[in-house]
């Protein structure tokens, strides 16, 4: 039995979604109102399998996972070979895919997905989770996610290309972040770390940053639906690719088995960050070039009567509309929905950010 702090009962007994309840059809439709341009930004990796190429080492991935498998079992060489058409001048591909997504894709985890005991999230038996799948807490009770998402881009806002492997993100820097985290509020942490790829492939299985327990409870106490990231483990890796914390700071731990809270990892963040941070200079040029064309006016007119009646409120009204004390944008329509397999650990999930 779980004794930290934890969601377990909050939902009811037999509750297995965590704190996707928390997206109700009010919050849902508060998230709507997140995108106002209708761009539409991937947040995946691609999937590269092949049984005869090195195509499947290309993109990030964990040393020693199984690597997609990508087959074929009707293709253009078929019918160049001979093989009958299926009808007259009609001729299909078909294909088969193998995804051991943990460690090797953009995948969400499932509830079930790690526990400590006799017990899975909100006290359900874990011997349930047997040869078959889950009975318990599978992916497919996500259903879908719709929410507003939040961006964490720490390498930005720390002046950095990416997080060195050893950096372990705080409480206190999320708070410094993005005070406003609202409950059923995706957060979407962007730690560059897959950049370090390209370069050197060593490099990225030297170590991972990723959040602290103490940054993972921070985030649990805002009562997030779900938490995302540009790493494998949400938390950091070590170089042997396995976490340094203890049973009580474990990411998993925190997050899957005491609160509830599903987690997304390896995401594509690069095209998002730099979506937003493209947005946040127009708007600064647009503000720039506002401010100066009202203060001309303003000086004519009376100056400070006129900075009194804006002033502050403009300030706060950039604060309710998803941006940061720096007047950072930082918020987006997310959604994301994992396959529907019945008692899986986890499902690849192509997110997409609507801005």
């Amino acid at each position: 039995m779980v004794t930290e702090p934890n969601n377990w009962g909050r939902f009811g007994p037999e509750d297995q979604r965590g704190t996707l309840n928390l997206l109700t059809p009010d919050v849902v439709l508060a998230a709507l109102a997140t995108a106002s341009t209708g761009r539409v930004i991937s947040l995946s990796m691609p999937i590269r399998g092949a049984t005869s190429s090195p195509a499947p080492t290309t993109v990030p991935h964990l040393r020693g996972r199984p690597l997609p498998q990508h087959f074929m079992s009707v293709d253009g060489g078929d019918y160049a070979a001979g093989a009958k058409a299926i009808g007259a001048g009609l001729r299909m591909a078909d294909d088969a895919l193998i995804v051991t997504h943990h460690g090797t894709t953009t995948h969400m985890d499932a509830l079930c997905h790690m526990w400590s005991g006799e017990s899975l999230y909100n006290g359900h038996p874990a011997a349930r989770v047997r040869s078959y799948g889950a009975s318990r807490c599978g992916i497919e009770t996500v259903g879908g996610v719709a929410a507003r998402g939040v961006l964490f881009d720490l390498p930005r806002h720390l002046g950095l290309d990416h997080l060195p492997a050893d950096f372990r993100v705080s409480g206190d820097l999320l708070e410094e972040m993005a005070p406003d985290v609202r409950p059923g509020d995706v957060a979407v942490l962007r730690t560059g770390w897959p950049l370090v790829w390209e370069r050197s492939r060593e490099e990225y299985w030297s170590g991972q940053p990723g959040l602290s327990g103490d940054g993972g409870r921070w985030l649990a106490s805002r009562d997030v639906a779900l938490v995302a990231s540009d790493n494998a483990a949400i938390g950091g890796l070590n170089s042997r690719q396995l976490a340094d914390e203890g049973l009580e700071d474990d990411l998993h731990m925190i997050f899957l088995w005491r609160h509830g809270i599903h987690l997304a990892e390896m995401l594509w963040l690069e095209d998002l960050a730099g979506a937003l941070a493209d947005a946040d200079q127009a708007g600064t040029d647009t503000a720039t070039t506002t401010t100066a064309t009202t203060g001309s006016e303003s000086e004519g007119a009376g100056g400070s009567g006129s900075e009194g009646a804006g002033g502050s409120g403009s300030e706060g009204e950039g604060e309710s509309t998803g941006r940061g004390r720096a007047g950072v944008r930082r918020d987006f329509l997310f959604i994301a929905a994992p396959l529907k397999i019945e008692g899986g650990t986890g499902s690849p999930i192509n997110p997409l950010a609507i801005l």
